[in-house]
């Protein structure tokens, strides 16, 4: 007779049977919920039987968690810049705030790594409060009327402290309000439209600005923009790469430019990396641009030598992605456990 383990979740199922996955009867419904873990992460109505590597990557999820834990106490996290550039004036106008993990031993963390987690376990807010404080912080010093951009995830906007948070960054910086601009997705106004464009309208009454990151991208982007009136669209990269052979990423980039252009909104292309992909999203009427060739997202420290980059680029001095800083990114990592660095900006 064999037993079998299992965990259930609305429309997902783990499953584990005896004698193959254990013979002991707490273990099978442990590790049937290990599977039913797997089953969550691959979506509704799926099953997933237990496999020994699941305990594995459930072990190093457990300890990366306990980490993760620590590491706005300790400091380990920084904010790393990525500039913008206005295409019309030719000079920087935002720099987009990144968030980095520089873990003492395991070097930096990717964010697709620790993000999805911080989400899962909540600690996305505690975490969305800091860099909001911070990035207002380090934009305060900045010269002219650079802004700086904050990406919101889902969870923050379910907090009911996220506008206090906001109001609260700003006034300890000193940061004009029209400075700060907040990143959502589609996937911000999917979780709760009416009560999310509440707290969106409520944002833009202090004077911060919003915008649509990844449009294009989902399923209801056109009507967002009826329900609420962003102040910037990021047309998303993918349409940028594929804009010097694919005919219809070019027609998309020009609609969604021409749009813009009728709602008053800006239109930001990312992901350019050649001087012929900035040409080009130019010509179409983008009036921003991000990416590799103005620069990679680095710490604040570099943001004099990303504006002299993006001077460089506008005189046309510079024509390729800037390379990765390898050995920088090393040193980084290797002195993280030895200093505890709070950033200057925020990814």
């Amino acid at each position: 007779m064999s037993l079998m383990g299992m965990g259930c979740d609305q429309r997902r199922v783990g499953i584990s049977i005896a004698p193959d996955d254990s013979r002991n009867a707490d273990q099978l419904l442990k590790n049937g919920d290990m599977a039913l873990y797997r089953a969550k992460a691959e979506g509704r109505r799926t099953y997933r039987f237990f496999e020994p590597e699941m305990d594995a990557r459930m072990q190093a999820r457990r300890f990366l968690e306990l980490d993760l834990r620590e590491a706005l106490g300790e400091g380990q996290f920084e904010i790393y810049y990525q500039p913008l550039l206005d295409l019309r004036r030719g000079e920087v106008s935002c720099f987009e705030a990144l968030l980095r993990w520089h873990h003492p031993t395991r070097g930096i963390v990717s964010p697709a790594e620790f993000i999805p987690l911080a989400e899962e376990i909540g600690l996305i807010v505690p975490i969305g409060e800091w860099v909001i404080k911070q990035a207002c912080l380090d934009a305060a010093g900045w010269p002219g009327g650079i802004k700086v951009a904050v990406n919101l995830s889902p969870t923050q906007f379910r907090n009911a402290r996220l506008l206090s948070a906001i109001v609260e960054a700003l006034d300890v910086s000193g940061l004009p309000p029209s400075k700060l601009e907040l990143e959502i997705t589609e996937t911000v106004l999917l979780a709760n439209t009416q009560a999310t464009l509440a707290m969106l309208q409520q944002i833009h009454m202090l004077g911060v600005h919003i915008a649509m990151d990844d449009f294009v991208t989902g399923y209801s982007s056109l009507s967002y923009l009826r329900s609420f009136p962003f102040d910037k669209i990021k047309i998303d990269q993918s349409f940028v790469k594929d804009a010097d052979d694919v005919d219809s990423s070019v027609a998309i980039i020009r609609a969604v430019t021409s749009l813009g252009s009728s709602l008053g909104m800006q239109t930001t292309a990312e992901g350019v990396e050649t001087a012929e992909q900035l040409d080009r999203v130019r010509r179409e009427g983008c009036t921003e641009a991000q990416g590799f060739l103005l620069s990679r997202p680095l710490p604040a420290r570099h943001i004099p030598a990303m504006l002299e980059r993006a001077r460089a680029v506008v005189a046309g001095d510079i024509s390729e992605p800037a390379p990765e800083m390898t050995g920088q990114r090393n040193r980084e990592q290797s002195s993280s456990g030895r200093r505890r660095r709070i950033a200057s900006a925020r990814g």
